[in-house]
């Protein structure tokens, strides 16, 4: 009896990967209050796992006169000004994890409701080849907590989504990866993630490796009897 190999990891960005939120939110109060607005950290949490078009709506109501575009725009870009001045701030043992999981050959995706070019600015400034695949929030037409990012992924890796361990900070992301298959594993940063569902929730990935994710897929994946292969 044999359960299916690990075959690929799957990483939320924001939050998850990197600790960015604050960057965000950051961005989000100057913005609302130049309009006259007030913006609160209890609004801020609320947008934490959103898709950006969303956010912008809420920012809209608050009293920001621009388009969703204007706003997604504004906020990507002051983010990346963040981050190119103080580099890319991971969150605890997320760098380590990832890079035994790329010597270790398990495949790697970037799954996140960022801007593509938010994405791929993050991937160029870690120190080696990270991700084989980058799905962003303009990749897809249907955003978390659909499950269309994480099935994309995995069909663009060339994999079952069952194979998969995706890993989230957020319910609107844990949602995403449990509707897509993958095996979800939930690692709470701003926000609480009991009672979304996760396969499992580990209060930090310090110390974790590819072996911790690959016990984690296989005691959350149905055991199927071996196959009988007729040879010549």
């Amino acid at each position: 009896m044999t359960s299916p190999a690990l075959a690929a990891v799957l990483w939320d960005m924001d939050g998850t990967l990197v600790d960015t939120e604050p960057y965000w939110m950051a961005a989000e109060t100057p913005l609302v209050e130049r309009f006259g607005g007030t913006w609160s950290h209890e609004q801020a949490l609320g947008m934490v796992g959103l898709a950006l078009e969303d956010s912008a709506g809420l920012l809209q109501n608050a009293g920001v006169p621009w388009s969703v575009d204007e706003i997604i725009a504004y906020l990507t870009d002051e983010v990346l000004r963040q981050l190119a001045t103080v580099g890319v701030p991971f969150r605890p043992g997320a760098y380590e994890l990832l890079a035994d999981l790329r010597a270790a050959g398990v495949k790697t995706g970037l799954v996140t409701m960022s801007m593509r070019r938010m994405a791929l600015t993050v991937a160029d400034l870690i120190d080696f080849p990270a991700f084989d695949v980058v799905v962003a929030g303009d990749d897809v037409e249907r955003p978390k907590p659909f499950p269309d990012p994480y099935l994309q992924a995995a069909a663009a890796l060339g994999v079952d989504i069952a194979d998969t361990v995706a890993i989230e900070d957020s319910p609107n992301g844990l949602r995403s990866a449990i509707a897509s298959g993958a095996v979800s594993l939930g690692v709470p940063h701003m926000v609480s993630l009991e009672g979304v569902g996760a396969a499992q929730l580990w209060p930090s990935l310090s110390g974790r490796t590819a072996s911790d994710l690959r016990a984690l897929h296989a005691a959350h994946t149905p055991i199927h009897p071996d196959e009988t292969r007729i040879t010549r």
